[in-house]
């Protein structure tokens, strides 16, 4: 169920925010809780469960954030030069209590391609992670993450829509550990399966092209949290 951040926190968070490390790795961050597989071809799943931290229709060689008074493109993020399509992107935050394993959210066939981090290590999240879960608040600053980590492009070819779209999971800087469920390319994936993980903190952003048959009306805010497979976040206008 889509919730405002204050809300999450409370309800979520709050709770197990006093555990130990410890506990929280063995019990609470590699839980993969049973649940309702949706199916609804009007709409577009959430990949992941997390805090929105943006969304915006962007050209291809149009900022997405500012990063230290540099853009951080489309481009930049499925580092491909040749990327020409104006896009909805809506970027998810996975914070240490998120369930870290990520689900198709529209069905297709999947190809993926794993990029290395640009530097020697990834940048650290936990700035956006504290501003998030301290300020309650979604932060302006500490995205140099996004242009640098280790990072999965997943693209999945949704033959409804005569359209592909893409799925980026990106690495934090603890463990670079993106792990797909399944090795094999250009493979079928329903709407709702469970298809990948990244372990301790990540993003994953959803980029949907535009144009074609379909228009895209995304049903999010910032800052609402929403769980993978379980919330829409795009409806597709014309089905």
């Amino acid at each position: 169920m889509v919730k405002s951040l204050r809300e999450w926190v409370t309800e979520d968070v709050d709770p197990v925010r006093d555990r130990s490390v410890v506990w929280l790795s063995e019990h609470h961050f590699f839980r993969d809780p049973m649940r309702s597989v949706y199916v609804d071809p009007a709409y577009f799943f959430a990949p992941a469960d997390g805090i929105i931290i943006y969304q915006a229709v962007v050209e291809p060689d149009a900022p997405v954030v500012e990063i230290k008074g540099s853009s951080y493109t489309l481009r930049d993020a499925v580092r491909d030069d040749s990327y020409d399509e104006v896009s909805l992107v809506i970027g998810i935050f996975m914070t240490f209590y998120d369930v870290h394993v990520n689900r198709v959210p529209y069905s297709g066939r999947l190809t993926y391609r794993e990029l290395d981090a640009i530097d020697s290590v990834n940048r650290p999240m936990l700035h956006v992670e504290h501003e998030l879960l301290k300020r309650l608040r979604v932060p302006a600053t500490g995205g140099e993450y996004l242009r640098h980590n280790q990072r999965m492009v997943n693209r999945i070819d949704a033959d409804e829509l005569c359209r592909p779209y893409y799925i980026l999971q990106i690495a934090d800087y603890d463990v670079n550990c993106i792990t797909p469920f399944g090795l094999a390319q250009h493979r079928p994936v329903q709407q709702g399966w469970r298809f990948s993980q990244i372990r301790m903190g990540s993003q994953v952003d959803l980029i949907i092209p535009l144009g074609g048959r379909h228009d895209l009306r995304p049903l999010c805010e910032l800052g609402q949290h929403v769980q993978a497979g379980l919330d829409p976040l795009v409806r597709i206008v014309g089905k």
